[in-house]
C-alpha cells in the first residue's frame, strides 16, 4: 500500500504533527481546525487563532491522497467553523412558543451541515489545481495556497448569492480592528471583504512555505515568493494612501436611539404603549428649533402609519385606533423641524384584507406627514418567511417572528433624498452583512441607516453583526447609523471607526453631527468585481506556479 507522503504532491519533507496519518483523525482535527478559526470573530476577535485555524486545514490537506478526502477536510472544517461562529442563532428559539428551544442548536448544525459545502469546494478545487503536480516542497504547498485563496474569494461570494445568499461572518471581518482602529480592513476599499478574506487565506499559508523552506532557489520559487512580497508592498501602499480618520464632523444633526426593548416584550400588546412612551423620551429635542434627523431601531414601533389597512389592525396595535393619530404624536415627539426615520411594518391589502407585509423604515417629519419609505430586500428564512410553507407548516415548522403573514422583500438598495437632512441610504437588519449590495450605485448616500433588532441574537450576534457594519462603511466609504431595540447602536464613520456607541441591555440616545462621507472608493465605483479580479489573479499565479514547477521537473 502507498504512504500518505508517496502520494501527496505536497509533502517530501518530514509529517508534521498537525496532520495525523488516520483519516478519521485527520477529520477531528479539521473540525477542531475549524472551530478554532471562527475564534477570529466578535466577541472573541483573537484573529491569530483565525490564521492558526487556516493554516492547519492547509496542511491537513497536503496529507490527503484523494479528492474525497480533500472534500471531506474541507466539509469538517466549515462544520466546526460554522457551528461555533453562527452560535448566537440558538438563542433565537427561546423567545417563541411554536417551536422547542433546543430545536435552536439544531438549526445551528444544520445550516452549519450546508455552509461547510463552501470550504469543501474551496479545498477541492485548490487540490485539483496542483494534483498533477508531482515534484513536492515548497513550490507545490505555494501553489496550492495561491489556489486556495482564490478559490475562497469565489465561494464566500457565491455564499452571498445561492439560495438568497447567507454572507454571515465572511473570513476576512477577522481582520478588522478594535473599535477606534481598522487593521488589513483598511484594504477593503480596493478589494472588498471577500479580498479581505482571500488576503487572510494567504498569511495563513505563510508558515507552511516557512517550514518548507528552499524555494527562492528556483525560477518558480522566486514566483512563487514574489507574490505575497507584491502583495504586502501594494497593501502598505494602499494603507499609507488611505485617508485617515476623519477629525471634522458633518453638518447634519442627528439623535440615535437604543430604548432596550427585550425581545420577550416586543410583542406584547400590553407593551405597546410603554415602549412608544420610552423612545418618546428617549428623542425628545434638547432645543428650541432644533433641525435633526431620529433613528427609531427595527421592530420598536408597533403603529401602523400607513392609511387603507383593515381597521381591526389598528384597534390591535394603534393607539386610539388611528394611524394619523400615530402619526402626529410622533410628529410632537421629534419636534417641528425634526426628521423621524423609524423602523415599522406595512401590509400588503388585497380585497380588503391583509395578505402579507413588509420589513419598512419610514421617514416621517414633524407635521406628521409620511415622505418616503423603504422596504427591506433580503429577507431571513424561517424568520420573515417560511420557505416551502405547503410542505413545512403540516409538519410543525413556523416563522421565529411572531405572526402568520409572511413578509415580502422590496426592490433593493434604494436611496432617499431629504434635502436639509441628507440623502439616506437605508439597510435593514441583517441586510448591511450584504458586501456590495447595501447601496444604489447610480444615486450615491450621504450616509447608510441600519436600524435592526439584535435581541433574538445573545451576546455573539450583536457584536458580529456591528462589525459587518465597520466593513460596510470602509468598503463604501460611508459612515453608517446602526439603531437596534437592545444594542450595540453606533455611529461608525467612513472609515470604518466606531465614533460613539450603547453597550447592550442599555437604554440611551447618542447626539451629535452625522460624519462625513469620503468620496466613492474604488469598491464603491466597481463591487465585487474587485475581490473576483483578484481572484483571477491569484489563480493565474497558481498555474503559473504548477507550470514552473513542471518545467523544473
Amino acid at each position: 500500500m502507498q504512504s500518505d507522503r508517496r502520494a501527496s504532491p505536497f509533502l517530501h519533507y518530514p509529517r508534521l504533527a498537525l496532520a495525523p496519518p488516520r483519516p478519521l483523525l485527520r477529520a477531528l482535527a479539521a473540525l477542531v481546525a475549524g472551530a478554532i478559526a471562527a475564534c477570529g470573530f466578535q466577541p472573541l476577535a483573537l484573529w491569530p487563532l483565525t490564521l492558526i485555524g487556516v493554516a492547519w486545514l492547509l496542511e491537513l490537506v497536503t496529507h490527503a491522497r484523494s479528492g474525497r478526502q480533500v472534500f471531506a477536510l474541507g466539509w469538517c472544517f466549515g462544520l466546526g467553523h460554522f457551528t461555533l461562529g453562527n452560535d448566537w442563532i440558538a438563542t433565537a428559539f427561546t423567545y417563541q412558543a411554536q417551536m422547542p428551544a433546543w430545536l435552536g442548536m439544531i438549526a445551528v448544525v444544520l445550516l452549519a451541515l450546508y455552509l461547510a459545502l463552501f470550504p469543501a469546494f474551496t479545498v477541492l478545487a485548490a487540490w485539483l489545481v496542483l494534483r498533477p503536480d508531482r515534484k513536492g516542497g515548497a513550490i507545490a504547498f505555494g501553489g496550492l495556497v495561491l489556489a486556495f485563496a482564490a478559490a475562497w474569494i469565489v465561494t464566500e461570494w457565491l455564499r452571498a448569492w445561492l439560495f438568497t445568499g447567507f454572507a454571515w461572518n465572511p473570513l476576512g471581518v477577522a481582520l478588522l480592528g478594535p473599535f477606534e482602529g481598522r487593521g488589513l480592513a483598511l484594504l477593503a476599499p480596493w478589494i472588498g471583504t471577500y479580498g479581505l478574506s482571500g488576503v487572510l487565506a494567504l498569511l495563513a499559508g505563510i508558515p507552511g512555505l516557512c517550514v518548507r523552506g528552499g524555494a527562492p532557489r528556483t525560477a518558480a520559487g522566486r514566483l512563487l515568493w514574489s507574490v505575497p512580497v507584491v502583495a504586502v508592498a501594494a497593501g502598505l501602499a494602499l494603507v499609507m494612501a488611505a485617508p485617515g480618520p476623519q477629525a471634522g464632523e458633518g453638518a447634519i444633526a442627528y439623535t440615535l436611539v437604543q430604548p432596550d426593548l427585550r425581545q420577550e416584550v416586543i410583542d406584547d400588546p400590553r407593551q405597546f404603549e410603554p415602549s412608544f412612551r420610552k423612545l418618546a423620551m428617549l428623542s425628545l429635542p434638547r432645543g428650541a428649533g432644533d433641525r435633526r434627523v431620529v433613528f427609531w431601531p427595527e421592530s420598536g414601533l408597533a403603529d401602523f402609519l400607513r392609511d387603507g389597512y383593515p381597521s381591526y389592525v389598528y384597534r390591535i396595535y394603534n393607539y386610539a385606533g388611528d394611524p394619523g393619530i400615530s402619526r402626529r404624536r410622533i410628529g410632537r415627539v421629534v419636534g417641528p423641524y425634526g426628521l423621524l426615520l423609524t423602523g415599522a411594518v406595512d401590509l400588503v391589502v388585497e380585497n380588503g384584507d391583509a395578505v402579507a407585509a413588509r420589513n419598512s423604515v419610514t421617514a416621517v417629519d414633524g407635521d406628521g406627514n409620511i415622505l418616503a419609505g423603504y422596504s427591506k430586500a433580503h429577507l431571513v428564512p424561517f424568520g420573515e418567511y417560511l420557505p416551502l410553507r405547503w410542505l413545512l407548516e403540516p409538519l410543525g415548522a413556523s416563522r421565529l417572528v411572531a405572526g402568520t403573514l409572511d413578509f415580502r422583500p422590496g426592490p433593493g438598495p434604494r436611496t432617499l433624498d431629504f434635502g436639509g437632512y441628507g440623502k439616506a441610504g437605508i439597510q435593514i437588519c441583517y441586510e448591511i452583512v450584504f458586501s456590495g449590495q447595501v447601496v444604489d450605485r447610480h444615486n450615491r448616500p450621504d450616509y447608510i441607516f441600519n436600524p435592526s433588532n439584535d435581541g433574538w441574537f445573545g451576546a455573539w450576534g450583536p457584536p458580529q453583526h456591528l462589525a459587518q457594519a465597520r466593513l460596510r462603511a470602509i468598503e463604501e466609504g460611508l459612515p453608517v447609523l446602526r439603531s437596534t431595540t437592545t444594542g450595540i447602536s453606533a455611529v461608525i464613520d467612513a472609515d470604518g471607526v466606531v465614533r460613539a456607541f450603547v453597550p447592550r441591555h442599555q437604554a440611551g440616545r447618542l447626539d451629535g453631527l452625522i460624519p462625513p462621507a469620503h468620496e466613492a472608493t474604488p469598491f464603491a465605483r466597481y463591487g465585487n468585481l474587485l475581490p473576483l479580479a483578484l481572484a483571477a489573479l491569484l489563480f493565474f499565479a497558481s498555474l503559473c506556479v504548477v507550470a514552473l514547477s513542471r518545467r523544473r521537473g
